[in-house]
């Protein structure tokens, strides 16, 4: 069976720590696909694995109820278990081929990208698409490489052999200056949705 490549990626939200969104994990991410995300990538930090496996099990049920995807972060080993609809690796984690031979052929396999070189190396038979950025600062990630901005970005972008989703920083305004470039496949989102206190209605302005 061949990967999908016709990939949901429009509106991506990635999830923040429960703790840390104004609605709880659940219920944001069901006003979020509410007000339009269309793919939503499960993001901890904590390392208590049935923790994670009752929070991950939780987003997938609702969202396999409503045909969204579930993408879980670097953890290879949960999206395996729960059958999530794929996973994403940074350049620290494992190296891109080993992560593909684990999931298998029909999973989707996101790369995080930063650097002219990193991007370069994306191989298209391993990756489905690339997140890009941070297009500009971004208090949601330690440690986030400099931003690019939007020439930054772009000039990335337009080096891509896969569809690219741009992250970091991201609000309404910027957003659409973003997908004015016409190399944007998606925008995703952490915090400007998981602080919401009304995240349909954020959501529904990043489209």
């Amino acid at each position: 069976m061949s990967r999908p490549r016709d990939l949901p990626l429009h509106l991506y939200l990635v999830t923040d720590e429960a703790c840390k969104c104004a609605n709880g994990l659940l219920p944001t991410v069901r006003q979020a696909v509410a007000g339009g995300v269309t793919i939503v990538q499960y993001r901890s930090t904590c390392t208590h694995y049935a923790t994670i496996l009752e929070e991950a099990t939780i987003l997938h049920n609702f969202l396999r109820s409503v045909g969204v995807p579930l993408i879980i972060n670097n953890r290879i080993d949960l999206a395996l278990e729960i059958n999530a609809e794929g996973a994403h690796i940074g350049q620290s984690d494992m190296p891109p081929t080993d992560a593909r031979r684990l999931l298998g052929v029909n999973k989707i396999l996101g790369l995080s990208v930063s650097t002219e070189d990193q991007m370069r190396a994306v191989d298209a038979s391993v990756i489905d698409y690339v997140g890009c950025g941070p297009v500009f600062p971004t208090i949601s990630k330690l440690n986030a490489p400099k931003d690019l901005g939007i020439e930054g970005w772009a000039k990335l972008a337009r080096l891509s052999p896969v569809p690219v989703v741009a992250i970091g920083g991201i609000d309404a305004v910027r957003a659409r200056a973003i997908r004015a470039t016409g190399l944007c496949a998606g925008i995703a989102v952490v915090s400007s949705i998981c602080s919401s206190s009304t995240p349909k209605e954020t959501a529904h302005s990043l489209l």
